[in-house]
């Protein structure tokens, strides 16, 4: 097993609903060997978790504490003289025919179209795509995230000659050092959804990448839905809770180092 995929286990059985499935089983457990008020806040706290992360206004301020800060680094961005657009993976998933004969735009895709506005506005000469497949890297179909995004941008009338693939990444450490290896010291506009975009410009940094914040595909805006859906328990607020809580870990707690590559 990649070590990238213990996290993403762990973080899957804490959080709902697998933690809720696992709070049942567990307080099933107690309650057949007697341990029933034990076993009762057990489920309680279960039950609580989901309620609590299924309101949107707990997502938007877990959010809100991701994306200020990456407000903040977009002012401080430099206004020109890129090398390059960076599109950090995580937003597209390529095809698998027959079941999916056409790569899927996830809820991040948002990075795909932004980086194709910042190219016609021209702010860089190209754009480099970073992403892999972990299926690809272990026998399955060889197309990766990089070559997906390629064809969006193309859609997008961005030229095939301004589009570089980068197709050997799994995670954001692999984006960044691969990048840094593809453009040495010059300077990036790096794009990636807001939530992300503090994690991302932390690897970068320990990487040395030279990279401006171009950060995307806002999540915490409660003015854009109708009131009552800020109010009520909702699988999308669940997502976003979710979300930021796994980001705000891996941003204070992942201690894993991005080092440059010589």
């Amino acid at each position: 097993m990649e070590t990238f995929s213990i996290p993403k286990i762990l973080f899957a059985l804490i959080f709902p609903p697998a933690s809720l499935g696992l709070a049942a089983a567990l307080a099933l457990i107690l309650a057949l060997s007697g341990w029933r008020r034990t076993a009762q806040g057990v489920m309680a706290l279960g039950v609580a978790q989901t309620i609590v992360l299924s309101f949107q206004p707990v997502g938007d301020a877990l959010m809100r504490l991701l994306e200020d800060r990456a407000r903040d680094e977009e002012r401080r961005a430099p206004a020109c003289c890129y090398a390059a657009i960076v599109v950090l993976g995580g937003g597209i998933s390529p095809a698998y025919p027959p079941e999916q004969p056409l790569p899927d735009l996830s809820d991040s895709a948002d990075r795909i179209w932004h980086a194709a506005r910042l190219y016609h506005r021209g702010l860089a000469p190209r754009i480099l795509v970073s992403g892999g497949s972990f299926l690809a890297r272990h026998g399955g179909p060889p197309a990766t995230e990089a070559e997906a995004m390629r064809a969006f941008l193309l859609d997008l009338d961005v030229p095939a000659e301004a589009i570089v693939e980068e197709p050997g990444s799994l995670n954001t450490l692999e984006n960044i050092r691969n990048v840094r290896a593809a453009v040495g010291d010059g300077l990036v506009a790096l794009v990636t959804s807001a939530y992300h975009m503090p994690r991302a410009l932390r690897i970068a940094a320990q990487a040395k990448l030279n990279a401006g914040a171009f950060p995307t595909d806002y999540r915490a805006t409660p003015s854009a839905r109708l009131p009552w859906d800020n109010w009520l328990p909702s699988i999308n607020g669940l997502y976003s809770s979710i979300t930021a809580i796994k980001e705000l870990i891996a941003l204070n707690l992942d201690f894993r180092r991005a080092s440059p590559i010589p």
